[in-house]
């Protein structure tokens, strides 16, 4: 192996970054006009993409050696404040703008070190397109910022991104750094309650990407998000490893073959690194990043690792004979099943499809990482051949069933709508052949699905009732998944194919809707079906296709007057506005033959004692499944876009999900009941 992936890298020395090496593009009057354009979104997005802006100001001077230690601090005002130790941002008079150079990187669009043009300023770094300091200037009522450099206490403040008053001298100091706090504007942002655990897993990510930094994030808020409420209100994160821990931390309940293998490589483009280990589930998990921000669309450095990885593997498995000559290639699926990476490159002019850098389109970077893999993991693979042997035998399995879910895949794909043949017969479609104007409900039970089929509006919207639970995917290979009928009857009617063979532009509906009980036999089957679309349709998630329909717990009956409560919550307002209680604390309960509950509930004008009642009693009925509606009340309360309410399922935290669907669907037991025991307090009207 290389050198240690545990040594950190050596402080770089300091260099001569003055005010000369900022150079100057343009001016910030666009920004609060359209904000969206330069943070991605107004909504939660882009209000902690505002902290990330500036945390990467600081990381880029980790990554140039010169910083190893960032806090941030959120405030009980509602501001945030990051500081570093590096060399501080100059503060001397610019050339061409004869203001601070502080100044300039604070309120004037395109400013800052990254744009130097020599290696006084940064070889390689990350943000917004450079624009990340002055964006949330202008984005913030208040911001502050502090310069601890050549021992003095250098401040200046902003409003709105225009500046204050001059930059003064408040005093001496020992420090070096900088320290910025701003004040997020609510006449921008939708909201300005920032999320302590969407912070911690993304600077925990930071911390990995760059060995031998520490970053500290401390909770002051004396009111906090329910969620974060069971979080510390201190982290730290330090990891020496670097990538290869990261590596680790995703595999921790995935059982990883062999020791995690980790190489990296100066190369003329920037520079390469790479942590890998299979492991015995069935699905790869490779994250890639440039310059710190994280791929999530992959781009040229994902391209270059996909082909060698595959051209070497093959290469090896002949050499070794562990690949009979009569034999096929594996392909890249066969080769990356179960596959853990973490892909990071660096170099100094990325080339990001998209504001927020979904994609590298760097091609030189193809390349490269072509060329670091092929030599860096044929080396390995020669030096261990006991960890090798596991590997290929890992690979030629996952090839052998590829060709048996080949035959499976090309089954459901003859008969399903690829191929204009005829739909499940379980399918009830709708009329409209427009896919943006067409939805598909996944229903449990066919007794819910009699009820759907008679209710819904059969223009746009289908009905495919399943029938008991779907196979757990998490714990199969597709040649089996492809030999569950439920499956086969979803992937069919949805259209797009599956595995190598997909084309998401033939998916014949706009909304996926998941509709099951709300007991836990239905959120089981709902979790089944998450699992199997987040698996091998994480495309469907990430476009907004997919949604979850609340059918109502209760209907609330006074006289002619009714209403549906969807949570207790909305149970108990309609009974304080009719003025009406549960008789001695009874609530409704389920019958012993399975249909739908009613209590009586009465109100506070009304006298047991007197035989004159003056007003009717409140009946409550509890649906304890879908198929004990009618299809008028499914219609109301669940199938009509005026009235119905539906959550849309979005993966903000791609890493997250994964360890989630992991513990709960995987083959290990014991991180699964660990996860119960943990939040086993934390769940409401548990309905067993």
């Amino acid at each position: 192996m290389p050198k240690d992936p545990k040594k950190a890298p050596k402080k770089a020395k300091a260099n001569n970054y003055g005010a000369e090496h900022i150079q100057v593009l343009e001016g910030l009057e666009p920004v609060r006009k359209r904000p969206g354009m330069y943070i991605g979104s107004t909504g939660t997005k882009g209000l902690h993409h505002c902290v990330y802006e500036i945390v990467d100001n600081s990381m880029d001077e980790a990554m140039a050696g010169h910083c190893d230690n960032i806090f941030v601090t959120l405030h009980d005002d509602g501001s945030v404040s990051v500081e570093d130790n590096g060399r501080g941002i100059p503060v001397d008079i610019h050339p061409k703008a004869k203001k601070p150079a502080l100044e300039v990187v604070l309120t004037v669009l395109h400013a800052g070190g990254k744009f130097g043009g020599d290696d006084s300023g940064y070889k390689v770094s990350g943000g917004l397109h450079g624009v990340g300091s002055s964006v949330v200037n202008a984005l913030s009522t208040h911001m502050r910022a502090e310069v601890y450099r050549d021992g003095k206490i250098h401040m200046q403040e902003y409003k709105r991104g225009v500046t204050v008053a001059k930059l003064k001298v408040l005093g001496n100091t020992k420090k070096h750094g900088t320290r910025i706090q701003f004040m997020p504007d609510s006449e921008i942002f939708e909201t300005l309650t920032f999320s302590f655990g969407t912070l911690l897993n993304h600077f925990r990510q930071q911390a990995y990407l760059t060995r031998g930094i520490t970053i500290s994030i401390i909770d002051e808020r004396k009111e906090r998000p329910e969620e974060d409420l069971k979080l510390p209100r201190q982290y730290r994160f330090h990891f020496e490893g670097g990538i290869s821990s990261y590596v680790k931390h995703l595999n921790e309940q995935k059982g990883g073959i062999g020791e995690v293998v980790w190489f990296d490589k100066e190369i003329p483009e920037g520079f390469v690194e790479i942590a890998m280990q299979y492991t015995h589930a069935f699905q790869e998990h490779v994250v890639t990043f440039a310059n710190n921000i994280h791929t999530i669309e992959g781009g040229m450095h994902l391209t270059g690792f996909k082909a060698a990885i595959t051209r070497t593997v093959n290469a090896y498995a002949r050499d070794q004979k562990l690949l009979k000559e009569k034999d096929d290639n594996m392909t890249a699926d066969d080769v990356r099943e179960g596959l853990t990476a973490i892909v990071s490159v660096r170099l100094k002019e990325p080339q990001f499809e998209g504001q927020t850098k979904g994609k590298l389109g760097n091609p030189e970077m193809k390349t490269a990482v072509e060329s670091v893999v092929n030599e860096k993991l044929a080396t390995y693979l020669e030096e261990n051949p006991g960890e090798a042997k596991s590997i290929i035998g890992k690979t030629l399995l996952a090839s052998r069933a590829r060709l048996a879910a080949r035959a499976a895949r090309d089954s459901v794909i003859r008969k399903g709508a690829l191929e204009g043949m005829t739909l499940p017969g379980k399918l009830a479609d709708c009329s409209s052949k427009d896919p943006a104007n067409s939805e598909l409900y996944i229903v449990e039970g066919d007794s819910a699905g009699g009820s759907a089929k008679q209710g819904r509006n059969r223009d746009f919207q289908a009905i495919l009732p399943l029938r008991g639970k779907i196979l757990n995917v998490e714990q199969a290979r597709m040649d089996k998944m492809l030999a569950n009928n439920e499956i086969k009857a979803l992937v069919i009617a949805m259209g797009v194919g599956i595995g190598e063979m997909k084309d998401m532009e033939k998916l014949r509906y706009d909304r996926i809707v998941i509709m099951t009980d709300a007991d836990v036999d239905g959120a089981h089957i709902r979790t089944l079906l998450l699992t199997f679309l987040f698996r091998y349709y994480p495309e469907l998630i990430e476009g907004g296709h997919v949604y979850i329909a609340q059918p109502p717990l209760y209907k609330l009956s006074k006289g002619k007057e009714f209403e549906y409560a969807y949570t207790e919550d909305e149970k108990s307002k309609v009974l304080k506005k009719w003025n009406a209680f549960i008789e001695d604390g009874k609530d409704s309960k389920d019958e012993k033959d399975g249909k739908e509950s009613e209590d009586e509930v009465l109100s506070e004008d009304e006298d047991e004692d007197t035989t004159k009642k003056k007003s009717p009693k409140v009946v409550l009925q509890r649906y304890k499944g879908l198929g004990e509606m009618n299809p008028e009340q499914l219609w109301e309360t669940t199938m009509d876009p005026e009235q119905r309410i539906m959550l849309q399922v979005t993966v903000e935290d791609a890493e997250g999900a994964d360890a989630v669907f992991t513990t709960l669907m995987g083959s290990e037991v014991a991180p699964r009941r660990k996860f119960i025991q943990t939040h086993a307090k934390g769940v409401k009207n548990l309905d067993v």
